[in-house]
């Protein structure tokens, strides 16, 4: 399993060893994996990036069945995206088909129905080399997680308002646990029904703005809601000036494209889209699980659950 070390790749690797599965994951510090992954997991050092590595040092020469891929580019630049999302996951597919796997379960993400964004694009290259290998497989497009949702916690803490751009109604999704993802790709396995298609999911609804959002993590810390409008502009300016910056930095052409995915899931929501309409559509998101958003804010309020965002922060 790849990417078995990020917040929905752990919930994957203990979802799939509770229904049985023998679960490698090729880590590349097995001293820290050991930390966060359960003992059952096998580990080994290599480097997934690598056709050889992957060969010698994660498959030993053993034969397997399914490849499961949690794996993601951590900041979506394009360098980066293009080196995980896409050219990393061609080497783990011939690597896995040299193996003997003959299905793969994929994580990919809601927002490549409507490409803008270098991800994106790596994200789909990667989904077409999938359908063409002749391999059995599941692609599952997840809506927003819960820790995507939770980075003002802070900032409500500390008596500062909520910010939404716009009317905190530009945008909508049905935000999903790493749990109840985790539960639906490790099905994905012996699921017939969801093999050989690609799988927009949700948590359970209804869909929420950023506004309603607000108000549950208000509501959970036992405040009034207050919130602050920022324009979308606001953002089209910071990305006009990092795009002409850019042209004489690649540094600053890096965060350029990152604040235009900032930018892109403040205007765009996190449903399936009616490619007739244009428009989004959250009857026709599919839902999966129980676990709701106001629970999870509540767990966090209470310190019940802790987040790691890392470089997909927006605030």
């Amino acid at each position: 399993m790849l990417g078995a070390t990020g917040t929905i790749g752990r919930a994957t690797v203990s979802a799939l060893l509770a229904r049985g599965h023998t679960v490698v994951c090729p880590v590349r510090n097995p001293d820290n994996a050991r930390l966060i992954l359960p003992a059952a997991a096998k580990l080994r050092q290599c480097d997934v990036t690598n056709a050889e590595s992957l060969r010698d040092e994660a498959l030993q020469g053993e034969n397997f069945d399914v490849l499961v891929s949690c794996l993601a580019s951590r900041s979506g630049a394009p360098a980066d995206a293009w080196a995980i999302d896409h050219k990393a996951h061609c080497v783990a597919l011939a690597a896995a088909q040299a193996a003997g796997v003959r299905q793969v379960v994929l994580l990919s993400a809601i927002c490549v129905q409507k490409p803008h964004l270098a991800f994106q694009h790596a994200k789909l290259a990667f989904e077409a080399a999938l359908r063409d290998s002749g391999l059995i497989y599941s692609i599952v497009r997840p809506t927003a997680y819960f820790k995507s949702l939770s980075g003002q916690l802070e900032r409500v803490r500390a008596g500062k308002p909520f910010l939404i751009f716009g009317n905190g109604e530009l945008t909508a999704c049905k935000p999903i646990s790493d749990a109840d993802l985790a539960a639906y790709l490790a099905d994905c396995l012996d699921e017939e029904a969801r093999w050989n298609r690609i799988l927009p999911i949700g948590g359970p609804g209804p869909a929420l703005t950023p506004r309603q959002q607000g108000e549950l993590l208000f509501a959970a810390m036992g405040q009034s809601p207050r919130f602050r409008s920022v324009p979308v502009g606001f953002l089209d300016g910071i990305i006009a000036l990092l795009s002409l910056g850019g042209r004489f930095s690649p540094r600053l052409a890096a965060k350029a494209e990152l604040a235009r995915i900032g930018r892109y899931y403040a205007t765009e929501s996190m449903l399936m889209l009616d490619p007739a309409t244009g428009r989004y559509d959250a009857d026709a998101t599919p839902e999966t699980g129980t676990d709701t958003l106001a629970e999870f804010y509540g767990r966090l309020v209470r310190g019940e659950e802790t987040i790691d965002r890392g470089e997909h922060a927006v605030f």
